[in-house]
């Protein structure tokens, strides 16, 4: 049970002090909310983050929004601002301004004497030389950094992957040092506003419209393979569930005057300004919140809790309680905008603490009447750290770790406490004492907790101290997550030395098939450091049990660049690769698409030959390689390869083969009479050459999110969902479609004249409103111009349209409600 509070005022919302606005928190039964810091000791804090020493460092953007225009926002009154308890009792008293002077400062990681600093738009190594707490250099590593100057759209995070890679969101560059120097390398982009990562170190981020994404594999790998474009593994959506319960109205919010936006007591509906996701990894609260990710909505005085859970590869999330949230404020200038642990394991929270948090750029003038007309653009400057524990719970004193022997940070790398760990592992790799590794070979062998063991090999990774010995054993560790790290720490010496290349091939052909799958997943990124043999026997396994997993696929692919044709040539000769199933169909089609990307002369010609046979041996292989080539044939995207003559398979009038397809594999070639042609669309909706790729990358996310319930073909699936070539559904309406896939449907739904319903298709096609608006722009552009549909292409932009206006529904359609929407819809259209 918890406490109920409700506020239905409209009124203005005059500033609280600390007291009064703890007074108005909702939190869920058990847990107590203290207060660490409020003005004017810390001011508008965006970040916050405890060093090795439990003192507090916050970045606080003073410049943000001084008035409703943003004037005065380039003036450089920002400050890093560190803040410590002197007296134990768990109240922050003294403040030491680290660095000021700054431009709308927006990052920040505690390093080796000092900090790295994102101000300026730019990363900043600084130092404190002296340990008076204040910078005494600042030395520009990366002026790029921030990618925008627009708040909401520029690059953020700095935060320590358990790889000691320094990972960003909103960005896609990582850091790291190497030689006394900071190095940049490219990597994923990844979410907008805040990163955290979990037990195992994959990376977890969202972005406002969707509160939950991660990464389920390792960072650069999937992306490996220019001649494959993954649609699974990275920016994982967690969760499509975006409704969230306020306490209070918030008519300030941007589109708020939109029907769908508020309910009917003006209370916002969903996920606006989702930021800040901390995956919680502590003991210090109760034992049910370990694991969880919390998701700031301070556009809503709010924070999500979401409970994650793993299936196979996959994570997912949902709401333990939907309808109350775990924290909510009556207060409209509650605004909590970052989240973060400690060391003691508690929740803290960064409350900037202001009636106006959205930036100047995209103020809508609905907005800027209630902001003006509702006294909330000041006070500014304002801003609290709140702390959420147990009920009962009372500070202990903090260890400094500084002080710590490297035999007792070994140690900390099994603390229950996520924290202890993280910053146990950065102290070591930072000292790079020699002292460092007996004790951290010692963890690895003997230490119980298996997160400990993972910290442990990666502490001794960034110590340049790990051996092949120790290595080849934690690769029979009895936990997934410990083999698996094992086996990624193996690739650079199987790169370079071919005794261990060779060693390790043999050994995952021995231990692949009973490995756990997450230990297979892997596998499968790895085995493109193996000799050929090894790597392709591997792959071959792993494809033929695993193929109905997109994760796996993509997995498969990413380790093939450049081996793609010989791969698939393999795949054809096995028994198993003769008997058809959709899996198997999709996965010879992506490979066809990888070789025919990659355009190698000689391949292609090869693969257009093992197309050209009779009608009696064209089968189910033969259309998948020749749908993968025709589908980068369409993206104009490729240098012709010349033949002799015209090939066979043109020529033949039997193979009842879609000519568009016939059409787009001709441009991957030229002959005497057909020389630099390029594919053209036949249809009246004829493509240009964007949306051309548009279609090609349309067809991969479709295989990979869609096939499985409409068919590779469009057909449809029993049980699962109704056929899309030539539904009105799909080349009706483009806006209607969208929000289909947004919001997801529920039956029975009519298409082509016959009524479909359960149990021959799900009762409800799932929202999918986790995928980005150029993704489903892309799979609607394919699906409404493929199977003989003729319905043009969908641009992005309007995908982001009628996701923000339709932003508050949280429901699937029913047939009718939609079709009766989309006819208002028009009508309103027609009358302005």
């Amino acid at each position: 049970m918890m406490k109920s509070k409700s506020q239905t005022d409209k009124n203005p919302s005059p500033p609280k002090s600390p007291g009064e606005e703890w007074a108005t928190f909702q939190i869920e039964e058990g847990l107590d909310i203290q207060l660490v810091a409020s003005e004017p000791l810390v001011q508008d804090p965006v970040v916050i983050s405890f060093d090795e020493d439990g003192r507090l460092w916050v970045v606080e953007m003073r410049g943000f929004m001084p008035d409703i225009d943003g004037k005065g926002e380039n003036e450089p009154v920002g400050r890093i601002n560190v803040l410590e308890d002197t007296d134990g009792d768990g109240i922050m008293d003294m403040s030491t301004i680290y660095l000021d002077s700054l431009i709308m400062p927006r990052a920040l990681a505690v390093v080796k004497d000092g900090a790295l600093v994102v101000e300026n738009m730019a990363l900043w190594w600084t130092r404190d030389l002296d340990g008076d707490l204040t910078a005494d250099t600042k030395v520009l590593i990366d002026p790029d950094y921030a990618g925008s100057n627009l708040p909401e759209h520029s690059g953020n995070g700095l935060w320590r992957g358990m790889d000691n890679w320094y990972y960003n969101a909103k960005s896609n560059f990582r850091y790291r040092m190497a030689d006394d120097q900071w190095i940049r390398d490219s990597t994923e982009y990844r979410g907008q506003w805040g990163i955290s990562h979990d037990d195992y170190g994959r990376l977890i981020y969202n972005y406002n419209w969707s509160q939950l994404h991660g990464d389920l594999v390792p960072p650069n790998y999937l992306s490996r393979n220019k001649h494959h474009t993954p649609t699974t593994g990275i920016d994982h959506g967690l969760t499509v569930d975006r409704r969230i319960y306020p306490i209070r109205t918030n008519p300030a919010v941007n589109r708020g005057y939109i029907p769908g936006i508020l309910d009917e007591q003006g209370r916002l509906m969903e996920f606006t300004s989702a930021c800040a996701p901390f995956y919680y990894r502590s003991q210090t609260l109760p034992s049910r919140y370990y694991g969880n990710v919390f998701v700031c909505e301070p556009s809503g005085n709010l924070i999500k809790r979401n409970v994650v859970s793993a299936e196979g590869l996959y994570l997912t999330a949902e709401d333990p309680h939907p309808g109350v949230e775990f924290l909510a404020s009556t207060d409209e200038r509650f605004r909590p905008v970052f989240l973060a642990s400690g060391p003691d394991g508690a929740l803290y929270m960064a409350d900037m603490y202001r009636g106006l948090v959205q930036h100047g750029a995209y103020i809508s003038p609905y907005l800027r009447e209630q902001t003006l007309s509702r006294n909330l653009v000041l006070p500014v400057n304002m801003g609290r750290i709140w702390r959420i524990v147990p009920k009962g719970w009372t500070p202990a004193k903090v260890k400094k770790l500084s002080a710590f022997s490297p035999e007792a940070l070994a140690r900390e790398l099994f603390n229950e406490n996520g924290w202890q760990r993280d910053m146990a592992q950065r102290l070591l790799v930072e000292r790079g004492d020699p002292e460092s590794q007996s004790f951290l070979r010692n963890a690895v062998s003997r230490g119980k907790d298996p997160y400990g063991r993972i910290h442990a090999l990666w502490t001794l990774e960034g110590l340049g101290m790990l051996d092949t010995d120790l290595l080849f054993t934690t690769l029979s560790d009895p936990d997934p997550g410990v083999r698996a790290t094992s086996l990624r720490l193996l690739e650079p010496f199987a790169a370079k030395e071919t005794a261990v290349k060779n060693k390790l091939g043999q050994m995952l052909s021995e231990a692949w098939e009973d490995a756990p799958i997450e230990f297979v997943l892997q596998t499968a990124l790895s085995a493109g450091v193996l000799e050929t043999d090894y790597a392709h026997e591997l792959l071959t396994g792993i494809t033929t049990r695993y193929a109905s997993i997109p994760l796996i696929r993509d997995a498969v692919l990413s380790s093939l660049e450049n081996k793609e044709y010989a791969f698939l040539q393999n795949l054809l000769k096995l028994e198993d690769w003769k008997r058809f199933s959709p899996e198997k169909e999709i996965f010879l089609e992506m490979i066809s698409t990888a070789v025919a990307k990659k355009g190698e002369p000689t391949e292609l010609k090869r693969l257009l030959a093992a197309l050209d046979v009779n009608k009696a041996s064209f089968g189910w292989q033969q259309q998948a390689i020749l749908t993968g080539m025709s589908m980068h044939g369409i993206t104009k995207d490729h240098i012709p390869v010349t033949l002799d003559s015209a090939p066979g398979l043109l020529s033949q009038d039997d193979l009842n083969i879609d000519p568009r397809k016939l059409q787009a594999l001709a441009v991957l070639f030229e002959w005497p009479g057909h020389e630099g042609q390029q594919w053209t669309s036949t249809k009246k909706h004829e493509l240009i050459e964007e949306q051309f790729k548009q279609f090609g990358l349309g067809r991969q996310y479709y295989l990979s999110t869609c096939s499985g319930c409409h068919g590779t073909d469009g057909s449809g699936s029993n049980r699962m969902g109704p056929p899309l070539a030539n539904s009105e559904w799909v080349i009706g309406d483009e806006k209607q479609l969208s929000l289909i896939i947004l919001h997801g449907m529920e039956g029975p739904v009519e298409v082509g004249g016959k009524l479909y319903d359960e149990p021959e298709i799900l009762p409800v096609m799932p929202a999918h409103s986790n995928l980005d608006d150029a993704t489903i722009a892309a799979i609607m552009t394919y699906i409404r111009n493929e199977w003989g549909n003729d319905a043009g292409a969908v641009s992005r932009r309007n995908i982001a349209l009628n996701r923000n206006t339709l932003q508050g529904r949280v429901y699937p359609w029913k047939a009718e409600e939609l079709k009766k929407y989309i006819l208002e819809d028009k009508r309103n259209l027609s009358s302005n």
